[in-house]
């Protein structure tokens, strides 16, 4: 039983450790919300992508922003690349994994609409190729990440790094930091 309290206190700490990530990064999460705030103004759409629970926390937050978060309001144009489960099979199959987001990015994304790519570790190649395409596209780009920020930090206007590079851990920051977002940008709207 002592070693449960001992993994369960250290977790708490490490999880602390990492929430204080998202106060110190306060002011980029301010840039993220005015970004994205001005794009759905403007009739801009969100795209989210990730891997893993990043493909769950992107889509997470296109149901926040299609739904609502806290308060009744019209939906907001967002999309999760990760839901598409056909184009995500078909692309892989025919091309290749790193062009699973790229190619929907390719199709959908427009000059006005922010790009999100989320990955732990900033390093997933198919994230990072996403985030070229969006570019390509004349689309505002931000990234979401752990607290070394990898490849993804040179490729977004505006990158959140957590306070932590344990993945867990990272993934509890986002999805605070990610509720933190949809609250201001509702209130923005």
């Amino acid at each position: 039983m002592n070693d449960i309290s001992e993994t369960i206190a250290r977790s708490i700490r490490d999880h602390e450790q990492s929430v204080r990530g998202v106060s110190e990064g306060a002011a980029v999460i301010g840039q993220m919300v005015q970004k994205i705030s001005v794009s759905l103004k403007a009739g801009g759409t969100l795209i989210l992508c990730g891997n893993g629970g990043s493909a769950t926390d992107a889509e997470h937050v296109a149901g926040e922003f299609l739904g609502r978060y806290k308060k009744e309001r019209k939906a907001w144009p967002a999309i999760a690349l990760p839901s598409h489960t056909a184009a995500l099979t078909a692309i892989g199959n025919d091309y290749s994994y790193d062009d699973v987001f790229a190619r929907q990015v390719q199709a959908f994304g427009k000059k006005g609409d922010v790009v999100v790519g989320i990955s732990t570790s900033g390093n997933s190649k198919n994230v990072l190729s996403a985030m070229r395409a969006a570019r390509e596209r004349g689309c505002a780009t931000i990234g979401v990440t752990g607290k070394s920020g990898g490849a993804l930090l040179g490729l977004a206007d505006i990158c959140f790094r957590s306070g932590s590079d344990d993945t867990p851990r990272v993934q509890e920051a986002h999805i605070l930091m990610w509720h933190i977002v949809c609250e201001l940008v509702d209130e923005q709207l």
